[in-house]
């Protein structure tokens, strides 16, 4: 993969299968890779229903853990 997704679902499942498949060890590890800003990505995939777990190391959906989510807003 030379670039990452625009579609939101993609880039999603991308990202979570890089960083489950331990591609790279950090989300940021991943976006240096990629030229972007992890706080570009958090907030691209927020505005898409999506919110970023640093315990699971991977993007759910908004809800998916209602007591994770309040605290990253």
């Amino acid at each position: 993969m030379d670039y990452l997704p625009k579609d939101p679902a993609i880039l999603v499942s991308s990202v979570n299968m890089l960083l489950r498949d331990e591609e790279f060890d950090t989300l940021d590890s991943l976006c240096y890779n990629f030229g972007t800003e992890p706080t570009d990505i958090k907030n691209y995939l927020l505005e898409h229903g999506y919110v970023y777990s640093e315990e699971q190391r991977q993007f759910r959906p908004i809800g998916y853990n209602s007591e994770q989510d309040d605290n990253k807003r």
